[in-house]
């Protein structure tokens, strides 16, 4: 007769149970315009800090332990380090002016997660943002950011020539790690 692997069974019904949630179509709380624009506000605002320099506020926004994820593949902060690394810069009046060219927010179903994706006009040319919020306390925070240039597909291999020296030794660095 059928003999039933158990990891299977399980691993099968986490992917039925997980990959509706994440489904933007799925999650009630994706028509709930009021909270879309509430969150997108936060965002805008999140940035709209950095470029008026409001460290206080720009670090406020973001969860104690979040992650902060920069351009260079150096830059993986926690919310501490990220803090420490860029007053300096907000001290001088130096913040960064990202400007929304497009997001999509989605929201999970106890309307307590929400996750987004962004298009940023900004002074290194369009980046993509990304991140992850979670309210606390009727507060959101920003858990996790990640933010990264975006290269258009015909111009990967000139890319890739310009930083394959510079790869190579993270590369060499990471693998040579515990």
């Amino acid at each position: 007769m059928w003999k039933f692997n158990i990891k299977l069974i399980t691993a099968v019904a986490y992917l039925f149970l997980a990959i509706p949630g994440c489904n933007p179509v799925d999650s009630p709380a994706v028509n709930d315009a009021e909270l879309i624009a509430g969150i997108d506000d936060f965002i805008s605002g999140w940035h709209q800090s950095a470029a008026n320099s409001d460290h206080s506020k720009y670090i406020g926004s973001m969860a104690e332990d979040g992650v902060y994820i920069g351009t260079d593949a150096s830059e993986h902060w926690t919310t501490r380090e990220f803090s420490e690394w860029s007053k300096p810069y907000f001290d001088r009046k130096k913040g960064w002016n990202l400007k929304k060219l497009d997001r999509h927010i989605y929201v999970g179903t106890d309307k307590r997660i929400a996750w987004f994706d962004e298009l940023l006009d900004t002074g290194m040319g369009i980046c993509r943002g990304s991140g992850v919020l979670q309210k606390n306390n009727d507060q959101w925070r920003i858990c996790h950011y990640v933010l990264s240039p975006t290269i258009p597909n015909e111009l990967i291999s000139q890319i890739k020539s310009l930083k394959s020296t510079q790869d190579s030794l993270i590369i060499n660095t990471l693998k040579s790690k515990p």
